[in-house]
């Protein structure tokens, strides 16, 4: 915990990042370097010293809790009436967002295919080709929410459409993931999760308003615990549990100061265990400059996708100047989703640790890079925000 705390935040205040790497961008890449791949490897005695497998275990049940309270109240903030009201604009946009860059980067991996060394050895190439696409197609939920407050959007018009088409295409991904790994099992517990889930939603939106206010929020904390174990037993991922368990409550049963405090209390408190122990997951090897070339044909390929996506949504939906700008660079944020995603492909063999290491460069830099375009943008279009 001290490192946790410590050295993300020298990093970040000394060296004056917040303009390009805000903190948890920081937290997520020192997790990366003091991990088995970076810290690991050049000086293992002293990585196995200080991160034993107990401390590892430890730090990811925090972790996990953290996560999952705050994509949580994430969810409560979504309103779940202007979902169905805008259901038609929600799912064009998350359509084209997620569709754009999955089609663009599946070519990319087709290209890969034609040089060795880049898909697993267990991996059909139908599996490479679609994991790489779904993998630059995501978008980071929890690393989106972190933005979108600290630029002063979340509850606005705009940070709710935006939340809207993020939370649809993160349900999505998980989905995919099921069938690349051909698990069909996955598969019929996903769809036995979700008609179970819808059930027992409805029931729970009948129970809360008439419970006492004291009652609410506790019963509203075992619903998150049942619904996030429900995914993570299914495959959608107990992270995607945690915010649908949220986005069918309904806001105004809590005090909106209550949220507040609570949610910049987990942020403070717990979070940083949860950024920076993704990165002490993550093993991977560095390649050489091809490496670093395939990451950035992968940055560049999921952007203009992403963009592209947005831009013909844009045009569809009659969108006022700015916003397509704007949207796609916060939704091109991936950082942790991704890097998640793609350790699942390298664990069953369906990339190799090169195409990680470029996968995660990718992550880390579409990440990096939100933050400064976002604040320009912000700026030309005040209108906007």
């Amino acid at each position: 915990m001290v490192i946790i705390l410590t050295v993300p935040f020298l990093i970040w205040r000394l060296g004056r990042t917040e303009h390009f790497a805000p903190l948890v961008v920081v937290q997520i890449i020192t997790g990366v370097l003091l991990g088995p791949g970076a810290l690991g490897h050049a000086f293992p005695d002293l990585y196995n010293t200080v991160f034993t497998p107990a401390v590892i275990t430890a730090l990811n049940g925090v972790a996990w809790w953290a996560v999952s309270l705050f994509v949580f109240l994430a969810g409560i903030e979504l309103d779940l009436k202007k979902f169905l009201e805008n259901k038609k604009e929600t799912t064009t946009t998350a359509g084209l967002a997620l569709g754009m860059p999955l089609v663009i980067c599946s070519l990319a991996g087709v290209f890969l295919l034609q040089f060795p060394g880049w898909m697993g050895d267990r991996a059909a190439p139908w599996q490479f080709v679609l994991g790489i696409g779904m993998a630059s197609a995501v978008t980071a939920l929890p690393i989106l929410i972190l933005f979108m407050q600290k630029l002063d959007i979340l509850r606005k018009p705009l940070g709710q459409r935006i939340l809207r088409y993020a939370s649809l295409d993160d349900i999505a991904i998980w989905g995919v993931l099921a069938l690349i790994l051909m698990d069909w099992q996955r598969v019929t517990n996903q769809i036995i999760f979700l008609v179970l889930f819808v059930g027992v939603a409805w029931q729970l939106r009948q129970l809360l308003p008439k419970l006492m206010a004291s009652d609410r929020i506790y019963v509203s904390l075992i619903w998150l615990c049942l619904v996030a174990l429900g995914a993570d037993w299914c495959g959608l991922h107990f992270m995607v549990g945690a915010f649908i368990a949220g986005a069918v409550i309904d806001k105004h049963l809590f005090q909106e100061q209550f949220l507040d405090t609570m949610r910049d209390n987990v942020l403070l408190l717990i979070m940083p265990v949860f950024f920076l122990s993704t990165g002490l997951r993550t093993n991977w090897q560095m390649g050489g400059e091809v490496v670093v070339a395939v990451a950035l044909l992968m940055f560049v390929a999921q952007f203009v996708s992403k963009y592209t996506g947005i831009w013909i949504a844009g045009k569809i939906l009659n969108w006022q100047p700015g916003e397509v700008k704007l949207i796609a660079w916060l939704l091109q944020t991936k950082a942790l989703i991704e890097i998640i995603f793609v350790n699942v492909l390298l664990d069953k063999g369906i990339i190799t640790s090169e195409m990680f290491t470029a996968m995660l460069l990718m992550a880390i830099l579409s990440t990096m890079a939100t933050i400064p375009m976002v604040t320009k943008i912000k700026k030309q279009y005040p209108q906007l925000t």
